[in-house]
Formats: structure tokens, sequence, C-alpha cells
């Protein structure tokens, strides 16, 4: 039975008792962080998809809601307060107060992203962000749909495409390696520019510092390596390549304390894990009837392509890149069945909002149409960046790449999944890096 306590003279949230508490932790948290919170680890994915365990972190909670109401509940661990989120009202306020009393910058953010971003806003106090997110949202023209850089990265994205189709023309196939080099490639010439085609030490040692992000405060820093790193943003940025975000860094001005270069590790953070959702997105195309001959009925709209925007949303909501969304409360706060204290971590598990087939009809199948509007905060959260001040400021940037990528690959070629999908009834958890298509040129 929960336990309640008391704060002054309010109760507290109640917290669950010890089998709710070892029920929670092993089939809603520890998925998330065993599959690998900051870069993937491939065989835990592969293991996540074999057990479906997202969809049973979604039973559960659907069993918490069930039996302790549409309240908070807490959990307790050593030296950490976590309140989970049950109610979407809730999730609702918590997103759009940020930063103030739900910061972002949580204890555990920080400890992952100081490992390579220290300064980036995410992990900046309310007083940082006043300069990191709005140049942060200045250069990704966060309201946008339509970047203004949008012909240079169509550009880029055709030409690197292209490139990777003569592979696949002689090959039949196409598998998550070559699509993850294909990426790579198109990421950095767009964030950094034409020159860092190539490079891919830059990208390792971001990946090699965010798999120490993985870890958190567990895992010490390696200061040489993200010197290293971030020295050479700050060498795109000084190159300013036309057509590239690092030239509209060195174009945007900035105070000192925005720290510019250190906002774009971050980009191309989110770059990574929309390669996962793109690849996922072409195999609910490939496997819903009509999809592919309506993504190529709208590519002579490009760069706006609403209904491949919609389907990488899709894929965004059925597979969050991002399930644990997280904020600290920096002041009490209070619920409809009590109090919590400053300090408290809440937790948004995005899965169980997402993919709740007691309150969401289209819980576990294809449904573009749901982003066929803007949604509204009285909506069902579908928060696949997040939501409020803390949405995701690269939202439209990558949403954008995605779709011109998938256009591009659908244009003239067929794709059969190796492992069908029934679009109707989808399952939790879907690893891109065993996905595998064969391919047929028109």
């Amino acid at each position: 039975m929960p336990r309640t306590t008391r704060s002054g003279d309010e109760a507290e949230v109640p917290t669950l008792g010890a089998v709710d508490h070892l029920r929670v932790l092993t089939r809603v948290l520890l998925g998330p962080v065993v599959k690998g919170p900051i870069v993937r680890r491939p065989t835990a994915v592969g293991l996540a998809e074999r057990l479906d365990t997202d969809a049973a972190g979604v039973a559960e909670m659907q069993r918490l809601r069930s039996r302790y109401g549409t309240g908070p509940v807490q959990l307790r661990i050593p030296g950490r307060r976590i309140a989970l989120l049950l109610d979407p009202a809730d999730v609702h306020r918590v997103l759009n107060d940020s930063p103030t009393p739900f910061s972002p910058a949580t204890l555990e953010k920080r400890g992952a992203l100081n490992h390579f971003e220290p300064a980036g806003a995410l992990v900046s106090t309310p007083q940082q962000r006043l300069s990191r997110r709005p140049f942060n949202e200045q250069v990704l023209e966060t309201p946008r749909p339509v970047h203004s850089h949008a012909t240079a990265m169509t550009k880029v994205i055709t030409e690197e495409v292209s490139a990777l189709l003569g592979h696949v023309d002689f090959t039949g196939t196409l598998d998550w390696e070559a699509f993850a080099v294909m990426w790579g490639r198109l990421v950095r010439r767009i964030v950094l520019g034409a020159s860092a085609r190539d490079d891919d030490q830059v990208t390792d040692d971001l990946r090699r510092l965010r798999q120490r992000g993985n870890f958190s405060y567990l895992m010490p820093q390696n200061r040489r390596l993200r010197e290293r790193f971030l020295r050479r943003l700050q060498h795109y940025i000084e190159l300013a390549e036309p057509g590239s975000l690092a030239a509209l860094v060195a174009q945007t001005p900035a105070p000192d304390e925005a720290v510019p270069h250190q906002q774009v590790p971050q980009w191309l953070f989110a770059f990574d894990a929309e390669a996962w959702a793109t690849f996922r997105a072409l195999s609910l195309l490939t496997n819903h009837p009509g999809a592919v001959e309506t993504a190529r009925s709208e590519m002579a709209h490009a760069p706006d392509l609403p209904f491949l925007r919609a389907t990488v949303l899709e894929s965004l909501r059925l597979w969050p890149t991002t399930p644990l969304i997280l904020r600290d409360s920096t002041a009490a706060t209070h619920w409809r069945n009590g109090t919590l204290p400053p300090g408290t971590a809440l937790v948004i598990y995005a899965p169980f909002f997402h993919r709740d087939d007691e309150n969401l009809p289209q819980a576990h199948r294809f449904s573009p149409e749901l982003w066929s509007q803007d949604r509204e905060d009285s909506d069902w959260p579908l928060v696949p960046f997040s939501a409020g001040p803390g949405m995701c400021p690269g939202r439209n940037v990558v949403l954008l790449t995605s779709s011109l990528v998938l256009g591009e690959l659908l244009r003239q070629h067929d794709f059969t999944a190796q492992e069908p999908l029934d679009t109707s009834q989808l399952s939790g958890t879907l690893s891109p890096f065993s996905s595998h298509f064969t391919v047929r040129h028109d």
C-alpha cells in the first residue's frame, strides 16, 4: 500500500510500497537506462524489441493509474526522490511551467551532458538560459517549418541520398550501417559545412563522449577529449561555410555567456536520434498500404512535405527517442493528491502517454492524421520533442531533414522490409539497427 507522509499541514504525494517500487524500477525505468539514454546500445535495443519491454512499461503505468488514481506517485531511491506523472493535465503543467518551477536541467541530465556540452542550454541555470535558449532558437529558426537554409539542405540531401542509392542499386539491399554512414555525412554538411563531410573524427569523438554520458556522474569526464571535440566545432564555426548552420552561428550576435559553440553538440545529438526515427519511418511507409504513393504524390511540393513529416512524427510517437522526459522541481509544488518538496525529479514516461490504449484509440496503429494540425494544451499529450519552453528548438530542422531524406529514398525506388510490420497493431519496441530492406529501382 502507498505511504503518505506529511509536509507542514499538507500530506505529501503518496509513495509507492516496496513491491510497486520494484515493479516500476524494473518495468518502466530500467529499460531506457539499459538501452542507453544518451547513445543507444544496439544489442540492448534488440533484446528490448524481442521482449517488447516498452509495452510492458506502458502496461505497468496503466496498472499504477488504476490502483492509485491520476495524481502523481513517488518513488524513493537512495539520494533521490522521483515522482511519476499519470495524468495528461499534469504533463502539460510540468512542461509549460519550465524552467521555473520545473527545471529541464535535472541532476541526471547535467551529469550526462556535462561530458560533452557543459554550457549547453539544456543544462543551464534559468539565468543562463536567457541568452542560450534564444540563441538556439534564432539559429535553428524554431518556429519555421521550413528553415531559410532549406535550399542548401535539399541539395546536400539529394547528393548524399543519391550516393547511397548508387550503393543500394549495386547490392539490392539497404541496412542500418549504410544508412547511418549516409546520415552522418549529410548531418555534418548541414550543421558544420561541406568540408566536414568526411570528418568521421568529430562524430566519433562525440559518440565516445556520449557513451560516457550514458553513465552520468558515475563516469569521470574526459576533459581532454571534450576540449578536442569542442575546438573542432569552433574550427567549423570560424570557417562559416555558406549554407551551414555553423555559418549562422558565426553570423548571429550573441553575448559571451551564450557560449555559441557549446550549443552545437546538442544539434548533432538530436540529429543522431532522428536517424533512428527516420529509418523506422521507412519501415512504416513501406508496410502501410498506399503510404508510398501518398509520399511520392507530394514530392513536387518539396521541401514542404506534410505527409512525410507526419510519418516521422508518428515514428517518434510510436517509438520515442526520448522515453523519459525529466524535470526537477525548484520549489515545493502542490498536486491534487498532496505536495512534492523542492528537488523532486518529475518523470514523464512518454511511451505511456503515446501508447495508452485505454485513452488513445490510435495507440498502436500508424496514424499520421494525428499530426494534421498543431496540437493544443487541451489535447492528449503527444510529446516526441517535449513541449512548452523546453521543447527541442531544432524540432523543425530535423523534421525537414527526415522528410526530405525519405522523399528522396522513395522517389524512384521500392523498398520491402525484411521483417514485415502490421501497421494496424505495432509492437512497443522496434530496433532500427536490425532493420533491413530489399530495394528495387523503378
